[in-house]
């Protein structure tokens, strides 16, 4: 039985993950001139969802970054190149952030109808996000949702960010439910991972970052990918009422 539902917020509530894909390439493009602002935005679908320091990392090799970065590490107070990018790009996705209506024009209108239909028919409503506390509490706040979810965790709380099980662990404790009485709502490969390994039952809302790599990493039955806006609550009602879960990753 499905006591709580628990959802992440980038990408999954709010397109946020497109401001971000543009806060790295701009930063990208600032660093070094000639790199291809397409290109990087291309490359973050690889890494989306995964912790900060593994995004920065990745795109700092693949678009031969390091060297541009590194004059930019005392400025910033950081000890590496990629440390120094993503002082860069969140100075860029903060500006971005700074104005309400960016965020309110980013939400995806069919999970945020879920969140509202979770909110008055499940007993426990979560939240557990990569993003850092204060971004959250803006973003919540933009939204009028900080008094929607029983409990937030964002990755100031855990040690280990997804793909690794923690922050749902986290959740299903403080909310005081069993991993198997949770459903997640993810949007991407990273987080499903997380959600699975902590042995809770997953639904993956799929947007043009994740689309293609949720269905190449086989981590779900096809049936619990949702790429269609539409098949969102007949997809959310068949997982609540399938009687196992898939408590492992493939």
């Amino acid at each position: 039985m499905i006591r709580a539902m628990i959802f992440d917020l980038d990408g999954t509530l709010v397109r946020t993950e497109l401001l971000k894909a543009r806060s790295y390439a701009e930063a990208a493009t600032r660093l070094r001139s000639g790199v291809d602002a397409e290109a990087v935005m291309e490359a973050f679908k690889d890494v989306v969802g995964l912790p900060r320091q593994e995004v920065a990392s990745a795109l700092v090799e693949r678009f031969g970054l390091g060297e541009a970065a590194s004059a930019h590490m005392e400025p910033y107070g950081v000890a590496t190149p990629w440390q120094a990018y993503v002082q860069l790009r969140l100075e860029i996705y903060e500006a971005l952030l700074a104005d309400d209506q960016v965020i309110l024009d980013h939400r995806w209108p069919h999970t945020m109808a879920l969140l509202e239909h979770a909110r008055r028919s499940c007993r426990h409503v979560a939240l557990a996000t990569m993003s850092y506390c204060r971004q959250v509490r803006r973003v919540l706040r933009v939204l009028g949702l900080e008094r929607t979810f029983d409990f937030v965790a964002s990755r100031d709380d855990v040690e280990h960010g997804k793909p690794d099980p923690e922050i749902y662990l986290l959740v299903a404790r403080e909310l005081g439910v069993s991993p198997v009485e949770c459903l997640v709502i993810e949007d991407s490969p990273a987080g499903v991972r997380a959600a699975l390994s902590a042995g809770m039952a997953c639904v993956a809302v799929s947007n043009p970052f994740t689309r293609e790599s949720l269905h190449a990493a086989g981590l779900l039955d096809p049936r619990w990918i949702v790429d269609d806006p539409a098949r969102l609550f007949p997809v959310v009602r068949e997982r609540i009422h399938e009687p196992t879960h898939e408590l492992s990753e493939k």
